[in-house]
């Protein structure tokens, strides 16, 4: 084993392992170790602080072995602070992501601060063939463009995306984050979005998947939940 292998394997919890392997159905049960991820997180931090060259090192490792790497690799880019380099190492990373966990546990604030470079890497990252690239790219956009640098034209490119690679699983999980997406746009900005759900701009499935986590909702008034009701598409 390397030295960081050693480190997570002496902090499994095996209870938390079985539990993961039934969350993560694409990624073989024996990938997984079973850090918790509070002492991922706290790993990444002094790799950060206290022992650069190696956390250089692993960044520099692909693919890795276990779940639980890829877990610590998407914590160290997430704390990187320059954006040229953050993305190199998103870049460098997203082809070996393979299931929604890690997908949604990459999350760099640096890319707050650059968010009109981020777009053009946004729209190349969902125009992917890779469904978890596909589904990084949406969640950044629900993330870091609803609130005040929101633009119409962002739910339609999401609509837009009609990702089939013949893998249920991998389908499942862009559609999850569509669904996702829009629920958080009506929540945030449901004038602008509501069109496209009566539209019915999504795949049945996606659409009413939508509707069912907006209803679900606390965001979301009672008027708007009743209505949104009434937009379902019915099963055939």
């Amino acid at each position: 084993m390397t030295e960081l292998q050693k480190r997570l394997f002496a902090m499994q919890d095996t209870g938390y392992r079985d539990f993961q392997k039934k969350v993560i159905p694409s990624v073989p049960e024996e990938r997984v170790v079973g850090v918790r991820t509070p002492a991922l997180r706290k790993l990444a931090k002094d790799l950060r602080k206290q022992e650069t060259d190696l956390a250089e090192a692993f960044l520099g490792e692909l693919p890795h072995a276990y779940f639980d790497e890829d877990q610590l690799h998407a914590f160290l880019i997430s704390l990187e602070k320059d954006y040229g380099t953050c993305i190199a190492q998103v870049n460098a990373f997203l082809p070996y992501v393979d299931n929604w966990a890690t997908c949604d546990q990459l999350s760099p604030k640096v890319f707050g601060k650059h968010k009109e470079e981020l777009l053009s890497e946004i729209d190349r990252w969902m125009a992917s063939d890779h469904a978890y690239t596909v589904r990084f790219g949406m969640g950044m956009l629900m993330q870091w463009f609803l609130d005040e640098d929101f633009r119409p034209e962002y739910p339609e490119r999401v609509a837009a995306v009609q990702f089939q690679n013949g893998d249920e699983v991998d389908e499942y999980y862009v559609n999850m984050m569509r669904a996702w997406y829009f629920a958080t746009a009506l929540a945030k900005q449901y004038d602008a979005v509501l069109p496209l759900i009566e539209a019915r701009a999504l795949d049945p499935w996606t659409h009413n998947k939508a509707i069912q986590k907006s209803v679900e909702s606390y965001r979301i008034t009672g008027e708007q939940k009743a209505y949104l009701k009434t937009l379902k598409v019915k099963k055939k």
